[in-house]
């Protein structure tokens, strides 16, 4: 059984986490898998958006497989390692919509950190409980204050207890909350709406508000490159042309 399941839904890429027996944990197999998938992904320029989910109807992620830790195993290869950390960082160029099928905790919130919007079953819970196994949330979960208040940041890091659906949604930390059928089409929507636009200004957009949270300075120096080389490119000449032509524009990408 595949570790992860890829699916092309039109510009969207649908990876699903297949590792249900062990609440779709993070082994080294798993890690490879999704960097793999990822890196396609951004090497595909039909690929407009991925889409990360779960199997099963109560777990998106575990975390760090436990069991596999303990028995010595490692966490994937250099290459898969490299590209899965990417994601966790919010550093793909593609846009990532997460449908939170289900629970994620420890690695698997980390996960989910690293996707752009977040799409929530309402049976969903969110929980870094690192510190009750004597760790640290060490993948970017500590990292939980750009996304929530510092309060509740510290809150969820010290006491390793999880927040349900609808407080994270009131907090801020995922984008919607929806029966648990539903998690899957709501993403898939907000994927296709993502998709529709410029893949370079996506990416510049990513890049920018993602460091305008945490390094203004560097994200003030980067506005000044990527304006040149976005507003420059053929895209935003083919986007200014198709509003003027009251058409749908075709982005190349370039």
């Amino acid at each position: 059984m595949s570790e992860l399941v890829t699916e092309r839904r039109g510009a969207v890429l649908v990876a699903r986490l297949n590792r249900p027996e062990a609440r779709n944990a993070l082994n080294g197999a798993l890690i490879d898998a999704i960097g793999s998938a990822v890196t396609e992904a951004e090497r595909d320029p039909e690929i407009r958006a991925i889409v990360l989910t779960g199997t099963g109807d109560r777990v998106f992620c575990a975390g760090m497989d436990l069991r596999a830790f303990a028995a010595g195993e490692g966490t994937g290869s250099a290459e898969g390692g490299a590209a899965f950390g990417r994601l966790v960082q919010g550093e793909l160029a593609v846009p990532v919509v997460g449908a939170a099928n289900g629970t994620a905790v420890g690695g698997g919130l980390e996960l989910l950190m690293g996707c752009d919007v977040i799409i929530a079953a309402d049976t969903a819970k969110f929980g870094l409980p690192e510190v009750k196994r004597g760790l640290y949330p060490a993948g970017g979960g500590t990292n939980i204050g750009t996304r929530v208040p510092l309060a509740v940041a510290l809150e969820m890091t010290m006491t390793g207890d999880p927040l349900d659906a609808r407080r994270a949604y009131d907090l801020g930390l995922v984008n919607a909350v929806v029966p648990r059928e539903e998690v899957l089409g709501a993403a898939l929507a907000m994927a296709d709406r993502i998709a529709e636009n410029a893949p370079l200004a996506l990416a510049a957009i990513k890049e920018l508000v993602r460091l305008g949270v945490t390094d203004s300075a560097r994200a003030a120096e980067r506005n000044k490159v990527l304006q040149k080389s976005v507003f420059g490119s053929a895209d935003a000449k083919e986007g200014a042309q198709a509003f003027v032509e009251k058409r749908k524009p075709v982005w190349k990408g370039r």
